[in-house]
């Protein structure tokens, strides 16, 4: 996708080289993609120094054996009990002890496989990859076409379809929330997309385990799994958010259990705002994160050990004038900067946030998703969440924004690709080939290379002022509707993906009939 970078007829034929141009210089090939298994080449980089995240771990463990945390389903603080963590059943405070919270990080799995569909599609979440996942959770979807509106399972199936089209996307995600379902039925119709429409990793809502269990269900059915089977390796991931500050509600905790017992993954992400829902200060924000971080992780291990668990974050600070959600700013970067270093620490996979608090796809939208983006990719993340297309902090996904940002996700995963650097990478006999002032458009190293050599872009347009007003003088929103409205038009489903319609219909026509599942709340 794209534009090609350079034609025959492109190519320059000024004078000034040394010899004829080489008759035998085939065309190279074109530029092939490598995007979906990355791995971050960036040193990872620090905000604190090692003696200060040895304090914030402590200071986390404190709190957690100190202050507690208030656990509202009775079934984890049955579990917690179990383990001899001190539970106060009228006040619903669990306090848990640092040997707990130890023996639980020794058993989390250092690095475990995401299994797809298609098994070319699998992932490793560890130390050192990098996945991007789009924008996620939004209530609402906007285009310059048909403007902001309530998500729909329309608008969730096109975003689906477009997640599938680029390997840099490496996961499926919860884009919009399909409103026009009601939401007994809701979870059904969701995994039914991702089933039909993708091969790649799926997710699955934490809303209460009557849903998680159908998803599963169908999850196994469109793969041809036994129980044991699912169980054996992961098939799906959820999203834990506790209730900051140091709260863990039903929904979220039963989510914990059910996926650690059925050994697929949870991404245990607290959601703390550095001055509303955390401290003002970062190294308090992710103090505290840290702290809820561990107690969901703790949970999953004490229902299985080695249950698949992602250390997540999404501290950022807040506008002290409004109260809203910022994002992509220096608090933002510095935020993530620390919890990466706490996920090594850890040594476990985790995940960072993307994302912006812009209202529409424009310039400050492009200025914080990048910030947020490059605070992550500079922290080591494994797992990087509203990538693409995540606009006003939350509330609402952009299909234009999607494809703007996938440009950036492009090039970040180009920056993972290996550069060359061998004998006729580094040109003598090209340097050789032109004279003083001449050119190398038809050398024979630009001859074999240049339909390979440099990125396409997806959405940038290189042209000149002049050639650009006559095509329509079109700005990178316009031009990005052009290009998902391409792709969702001439989309096929893949074939990992053929049959499964018919071996999930029926069960949603039966769990349909029996009234589906309500979520729990």
């Amino acid at each position: 996708m794209g534009r090609a970078i350079m034609n025959e007829a492109a190519i320059g034929t000024r004078g000034g080289r040394r010899r004829g141009r080489p008759a035998e210089a085939a065309p190279g090939p074109r530029r092939s993609e490598a995007y979906r298994r990355l791995r971050n080449p960036f040193a990872p980089q620090a905000v604190f120094s090692d003696d200060r995240i040895e304090a914030i771990h402590a200071t986390a463990l404190r709190v957690l054996e100190e202050l507690g945390l208030k656990v509202l389903l009775p079934e984890a603080r049955q579990i917690f009990a179990a383990a001899g963590a001190r539970v106060d059943e009228e006040s619903q405070m669990v306090r848990i002890g640092r040997d707990i919270v130890e023996a639980a990080l020794a058993s989390a799995p250092r690095s475990f496989e995401a299994r797809a569909g298609d098994r070319a599609r699998d992932l490793r979440l560890e130390t050192g990859a990098l996945t991007f996942v789009a924008g996620s959770g939004t209530p609402n979807a906007t285009d310059i076409a048909r403007g902001r509106r309530a998500g729909s399972l329309a608008d969730f199936q096109d975003l689906t379809r477009l997640t599938q089209s680029f390997d840099v996307l490496h996961m499926q995600a919860p884009y919009v929330e399909p409103q026009d379902i009601p939401i007994h039925l809701r979870h059904l119709e969701m995994m039914r997309t991702q089933l039909t429409l993708s091969d790649k990793f799926p997710f699955v809502y934490a809303r209460g385990r009557p849903q998680v269990l159908d998803c599963f269900e169908m999850i196994r059915r469109a793969r041809g799994l036994s129980e044991s089977e699912f169980a054996a390796a992961a098939h799906s991931y959820t999203i834990i958010n506790t209730n900051s500050p140091r709260q863990l509600d039903i929904p979220m905790a039963q989510g914990i259990i059910d996926f650690a017992r059925a050994g697929q993954i949870s991404v245990i992400t607290p959601f703390c705002l550095a001055g509303a829902m955390a401290p003002i200060t970062i190294a308090g924000a992710i103090t505290l994160q840290h702290a809820e971080a561990l107690a969901g992780l703790t949970l999953a291990q004490l229902c299985r050990q080695g249950a698949p668990v992602v250390y997540g974050s999404f501290s950022s600070n807040v506008d002290m004038k409004s109260g809203a959600p910022a994002f992509g700013t220096p608090e933002h970067f510095k935020a993530t900067l620390g919890s990466g270093q706490l996920a090594r620490h850890l040594g476990l996979p985790w995940r960072g946030g993307g994302g912006s608090a812009a209202n529409i796809a424009d310039a400050q939208a492009a200025n914080e998703t990048q910030l947020a983006l490059w605070g992550a990719v500079l922290s080591g993340c494994s797992m990087l969440v509203h990538s693409a297309g995540w606009l006003e902090g939350g509330l609402a996904f952009s299909f234009e924004k999607m494809i703007t940002d996938l440009e950036v996700l492009q090039s970040i995963a180009e920056l993972c690709v290996a550069t060359p650097a061998d004998a006729d990478a580094i040109g003598f006999d090209a340097i050789a080939e032109v004279s003083p002032g001449g050119h190398f458009f038809a050398t024979t190293q630009t001859m074999a290379r240049y339909r390979s050599a440099f990125y396409e872009p997806l959405v940038a347009d290189l042209s000149n002022y002049g050639n650009w007003t006559e095509a329509g003088s079109k700005t990178a929103t316009e031009r990005a509707q052009g290009v998902w409205r391409k792709i969702v038009a001439e989309f096929q489903p893949p074939a990992a993906t053929q049959g499964i319609a018919e071996s999930l219909d029926p069960f949603i026509a039966q769990r349909t009939a029996e009234g589906g599942a309500a979520p729990v709340s």
